[in-house]
């Protein structure tokens, strides 16, 4: 016996099968962190999962991200003009992926990074789409859930938009994913190189190198404030304690603008923004904007001598004292 179906019907059956176009950062043959919590935001999406790794390392990545759960296919791009994901470069590929019909995309997702932030408005602004930035939760396919003026508001948004397109907060998503237990792992899909005429090339970079964990993935950072003083006190007091701990260092953005430490170690909302298990405020008062960067820490542990501090609102634990007696006193009994 066969069943006809109305023409809703199949509108609603071929909507259910479009495809999330996840867009994911690699580290050598591994997926960042970031990416890693954008593809648990996608599953929450419930639609198929179509990956696009580019660069020269993408070829390799991409047999360890196919076996991901959630992924139905794998697009590779391995030209060496990837390589440090050029907006300029990277964006016509994009929007060239979103515009095949065969790859039925309605939903776009990445990471909420330097590179995220970079891409996302340009390919949202040649599809003439409203693209939603930094997602916390997701409720369905095109609603989602958003914080706004440094995390004091929290919206719920909903897209209705014909490719919905988000950014993903990696703090607010677990970085750990499933693999495909069966043999019948997702489909790797080489791609041309879409010409375009990007003036922009890469020249060099200049890291900063550092014996410590990454702050970004760190379960354990050390913050220092204002009231720490110069660079040397900084590093003085917080360095030992960091080390027992394998923390992380991190700073406020009045320490990184004293020049107590360098400014990729800024926590806030113009620096990283993070969700350790646990996050140790010390000589922090608690701006608004520092908070936006670190207040959905598991624990949160605040060393001030002002009892007012905004910062002791929002710690777990508080302690109510002098830093440089505090602090070498806890690191000693560490």
């Amino acid at each position: 016996m066969f069943a006809l179906l109305s023409s809703r019907q199949i509108v609603r059956s071929s909507y259910r099968f479009k495809h999330t176009l996840a867009f994911l950062e690699t580290n050598g043959t591994n997926l960042t962190p970031a990416s890693l919590s954008t593809l648990n935001a996608a599953n929450l999406i419930k639609k198929p999962i179509i990956a696009l790794l580019v660069g020269p390392n993408a070829t390799d990545a991409a047999s360890n991200v196919s076996k991901i759960e959630g992924i139905r296919k794998t697009l590779v791009q391995n030209d060496e003009r990837y390589e440090h994901y050029l907006p300029e470069q990277v964006t016509p590929l994009i929007t060239n992926i979103l515009k095949d019909s065969k790859f039925e995309i309605s939903s776009f997702i990445l990471p909420a990074s330097a590179v995220g932030k970079n891409i996302l408005p340009r390919v949202a602004a040649i599809m003439d789409i409203q693209p939603l930035s930094e997602i916390t939760k997701v409720i369905d396919s095109n609603t989602f859930v958003r914080s706004t003026y440094a995390g004091n508001a929290i919206l719920t948004v909903k897209s209705n938009e014909p490719i919905v397109m988000t950014s993903v907060r990696s703090s607010s998503f677990p970085s750990n994913v499933n693999l495909n237990e069966s043999s019948n792992n997702g489909e790797i899909i080489n791609l041309e190189y879409i010409e375009n005429d990007c003036k922009t090339k890469w020249i060099s970079e200049n890291l900063t190198k550092s014996d410590k964990p990454d702050l970004s993935t760190s379960k354990i950072v050390i913050s220092g404030g204002r009231a720490l003083k110069d660079k040397e006190t900084f590093e003085k007091l917080l360095n030992p304690l960091a080390d027992k701990l394998h923390a992380a260092i991190g700073a406020s953005r009045v320490a990184v603008d004293e020049g107590f430490c360098d400014n990729s170690l800024q926590v806030g909302q113009t620096g990283k923004i993070i969700a350790p298990e646990i996050y140790f405020a010390i000589g922090i008062s608690g701006a608004i904007q520092h908070l936006a960067g670190m207040k959905d820490s598991k624990i949160i542990v605040a060393i001030n001598k002002d009892e007012e501090a905004p910062i002791f609102k929002n710690a777990d634990i508080g302690l109510v004292g002098d830093i440089f007696e505090i602090v070498p006193e806890l690191t000693e009994k560490i």
